[in-house]
């Protein structure tokens, strides 16, 4: 009987562990989070911008002749509007990735990769397949699989090589 406990005890030491490694990674990683900077910049093509979805999750894109191209969670990768964007979710607000002196990070193969994949249809999957990913892909085709907000910016910090800096968009 002891024994399953003394599992469970190492199981949940190394789950604490993780998640506090994970938040250290993160915390060095972004220097200010979406909402966390009043510092508006003019978006660039090939940058990538985000939104709060009702103040739990985030939604990404890639900006693109003013508009965002996104994976909608029916599947298809398409170009909105900022305000189409910012539709039916929480914010008010499109953030963009910057690096610490607050200059659009902004990546025109991936802008490109992007584009080349409008009106595709992806299979949605909220852990396997969604907007983050698409965001994933366009930067490293055959980079590693994301699924949350967090992930996507430790990606980016390692794309760029250095801290991001969400900034609200001008």
């Amino acid at each position: 009987m002891p024994l399953p406990l003394l599992w469970l005890g190492v199981g949940l030491g190394a789950l604490a562990a993780g998640k506090h490694l994970a938040r250290h990674q993160v915390r060095h990683s972004v220097l200010h989070h979406p909402g966390e900077s009043a510092q508006s910049v003019l978006v660039a093509d090939g940058a990538v911008v985000c939104c709060g979805v009702f103040g739990v999750f985030d939604h990404s894109g890639i900006w693109m002749d003013g508009n965002v191209i996104e994976l909608n969670g029916n599947g298809l990768i398409r170009a909105v509007s900022p305000q189409r964007f910012l539709a039916n979710r929480s914010g008010n607000t499109i953030y963009v990735a910057c690096d610490s002196a607050g200059n659009v990070l902004a990546d025109a193969l991936a802008a490109e990769r992007a584009a080349a994949r409008l009106f595709e249809y992806s299979a949605y999957d909220l852990l396997r397949n969604n907007c983050h990913q698409f965001v994933q892909s366009c930067l490293v085709p055959q980079g590693e699989c994301v699924t949350l907000f967090n992930e996507l910016n430790l990606s980016l910090a390692r794309h760029f090589r250095q801290p991001l800096s969400w900034r609200p968009a001008a």
